[in-house]
C-alpha cells in the first residue's frame, strides 16, 4: 500500500488518481491472528469523495465478541503484572512503528471520510503520535502507589475495556483510549466505526508488529445494533469507553448498566464561541470560522454558535462571509483543498435537511446554503455555511449539525452571553475571545463545559478531554485520560505506625 499512497499524494489532479484503493477488511483480529467472522456478513466501504466502493468490511457478531473477550481475559493475567518499564518500552515500539506507516495511515484516512491529505499529515494521522509521546512521559513518573498514614493505595489496571469509536476522528479516538489503556495494564476489545475502518484495520497491523501480546488487543469489527451492543452487555468486560452521539452513548451506558460496568463518554456538542467587546473582531471571527470548518464541521467540540456584541454584528457577519469564501472544497487528494465531503451519506442528508430547517426558521444565509458547490456533481460535498438573524430557539442553534455550518448570534451584555452560551444540554467545550487573555479567563469561568479555549488557543494534549451533562463524562488525554483505566485499591495496615 505504501506505493500507492505515494502516488496518490503525488498525483493531486483528479484525472490522474487511481480509481480507488482497496481496503480487505474482512477480518477481525482476535488473540493476536486475523480469522474470519464465524458468520459471513459484509459491508461496503465507501469513498465520499467519490461515492466509489473501495473496499469491504466484515461485519462480526456475538459470537466473536465473545472470543475476543475471552482471549482479553487471559491475556490480562498477565499484561496486568507487567512492569512501568516494559509498558514504556511496548508504546516506544507502537511508536516507531506507527511512525513506520504514518503515510499510510493518511492515505485510509483520507479514503475513508474523505479528509484532505494535508489535515490528515497535520492532524487526523498526527493526534496518533501526539497522544503516545505524550503517554509516554506520563508513565514514567505517574504515581501507581501512594502511602496515606499506615495505608498504601494502588492504582491498578480495571480490567478488560471494550471500545467503540466514531468516524469523524478515526486515529484521534483510537489512540486515546488504546494507548492510556496500554499504559495502565489493562485489555481490550474494539469495534471501530464501519463507516471508517480502514484506519483501525492498519493500527491494528501496527500494534501486531510492535509486539503488543496476543490477547491483549483485539478487534471486531461490525455495526452498533450487534456488536457494539455485544460489547456493551458482555459480562467479561469491565469497563466500556465510548465515543460518539449522545442518543446512542445513552443506550450504551443503559446497555452496561446490568453489570454495574464502569462506562467512559465522549459525547455531543454544541459549543459557543463568545467574542467579548473590545476583542480584535477580525482576528476573533477569522479564528473561529476556520476552527468551526476543519475537518467538514464533523468534530464534536467544534465553536458552532459565534456569539457577538450586538454593535459589532454586521461587521462580523461580512468578515465570516469574507472567510468561508476562501475556504477550497474539493478532492481530498489536492494539497489545494482545505475542506473535503462529510464523511458519509446519511450525514450529508442530515446537514442539508438542518440547513434547509434554518432557512424555514427564518434564519439568513449569509452564504453556503443547502446542497453540494456548483462545480462538484458527486460526493457527499456540502457548502461551507453561516446563518444570521439566529436566535438561541432556533433548531440550528440547539442541535448539533456535525457539518460545516455555523450560526452567528448578536448579544447585548457579557450577562446574556454567558446564559445564551450555557442554555443548551450539551458542554463540552467553549471558546472566549477577549481584548486581553485576563478578559477571557473572566468569561470562562462561567461556562458549564469540561473544556474553554481562550483567544485561539489549540488543543493540550495533556489536559484533559471531556464535558459536562449530555456531553458525557469522564476525561480522556493526558493523566485524566490514564486514570480513567485505573481502579483503586486501598491496603489498609499496609506499613507498621
Amino acid at each position: 500500500m505504501t506505493q500507492l499512497a505515494a502516488e496518490i499524494r503525488t498525483n493531486t489532479a483528479a484525472s490522474a488518481l487511481p480509481k480507488a484503493i482497496r481496503y480487505d477488511l474482512t477480518k477481525l483480529y482476535i488473540d493476536g491472528v486475523w480469522v474470519a467472522p464465524r458468520v459471513k456478513r459484509e459491508l461496503d466501504v465507501v469513498n465520499p469523495a467519490t461515492e466509489e466502493v473501495i473496499g469491504k468490511v466484515a461485519l462480526g457478531g456475538p459470537v466473536d465478541v465473545d472470543a475476543a473477550v475471552a482471549a482479553a481475559q487471559r491475556a490480562f493475567e498477565t499484561f496486568s503484572l507487567t512492569t512501568r518499564e516494559q509498558r514504556i518500552a511496548l508504546l516506544s515500539s507502537v511508536l516507531a512503528t506507527y511512525q513506520a506507516r504514518f503515510d499510510d495511515v493518511c492515505t485510509a484516512i483520507s479514503d475513508e471520510m474523505g479528509a484532505p491529505m494535508k489535515l490528515c499529515r497535520e492532524a487526523q494521522a498526527a493526534v496518533g503520535l501526539a497522544h503516545t509521546m505524550t503517554m509516554l512521559e506520563i508513565l514514567k513518573t505517574f504515581k501507581f502507589e501512594e502511602d496515606i498514614g499506615t495505608t498504601r493505595v494502588f492504582k491498578e489496571p480495571v480490567g478488560v475495556v471494550g471500545m467503540i469509536t466514531p468516524w469523524n476522528w478515526p486515529i484521534n479516538q483510537l489512540f486515546c483510549k488504546i494507548i492510556p489503556a496500554l499504559a495502565a495494564g489493562c485489555t481490550m476489545v474494539l469495534k471501530p466505526s464501519e463507516i471508517a475502518p480502514a484506519s483501525a484495520h492498519l493500527l491494528a497491523e501496527i500494534l501486531h508488529t510492535a509486539g503488543v501480546p496476543k490477547g491483549v488487543f483485539n478487534m471486531v469489527h461490525g455495526d452498533g445494533p450487534t456488536v457494539g451492543e455485544a460489547i456493551a452487555r458482555h459480562p467479561g468486560i469491565d469497563m466500556v469507553s465510548f465515543t460518539g452521539s449522545t442518543r446512542t452513548g445513552v443506550h450504551v451506558a443503559k446497555l452496561a448498566a446490568d453489570g454495574v460496568k464502569r462506562v467512559a463518554q465522549e459525547l455531543g456538542g454544541k459549543s459557543a464561541n463568545i467574542i467579548l467587546e473590545g476583542a480584535d473582531i477580525t482576528k476573533a471571527v477569522t479564528n473561529g470560522v476556520m476552527t468551526m470548518m476543519m475537518n467538514s464541521g464533523q468534530s464534536c467540540n467544534a465553536p458552532s454558535r459565534m456569539l457577538v456584541p450586538a454593535a459589532r454584528y454586521d461587521e462580523a457577519v461580512k468578515i465570516a462571509k469574507g472567510v468561508v469564501e476562501s475556504v477550497i472544497v474539493g478532492d481530498p487528494k489536492s494539497e489545494s483543498t482545505t475542506m473535503g465531503p462529510l464523511a458519509n451519506k446519511p450525514q450529508f442528508e442530515k446537514v442539508n435537511r438542518l440547513i434547509a430547517r434554518g432557512v424555514e426558521e427564518g434564519a439568513t444565509v449569509v452564504v453556503g446554503g443547502a446542497g453540494r458547490p456548483n462545480d462538484l456533481k458527486k460526493g457527499f460535498y456540502v457548502r461551507p455555511t453561516i446563518f444570521a438573524n439566529v436566535n438561541n430557539e432556533m433548531t440550528i442553534a440547539r442541535e448539533e449539525i456535525f457539518g460545516p455550518v455555523l450560526v452567528m448570534i448578536p448579544y447585548k451584555t457579557e450577562e446574556e452571553a454567558v446564559s445564551i452560551a450555557n442554555d443548551t444540554p450539551y458542554g463540552l467545550s467553549g471558546y472566549v475571545f477577549g481584548r486581553t487573555v485576563s478578559d477571557a479567563r473572566r468569561v470562562a469561568l462561567r461556562l458549564r463545559t469540561g473544556m474553554v479555549h481562550l483567544n485561539g488557543a489549540g488543543f493540550d494534549f495533556a489536559a484533559p478531554f471531556g464535558g459536562y451533562r449530555q456531553s458525557g463524562n469522564g476525561r480522556e488525554w493526558g493523566v485524566k485520560g490514564l486514570e480513567e483505566f485505573l481502579e483503586t485499591k486501598a491496603v489498609i495496615g499496609y506499613s507498621e505506625a
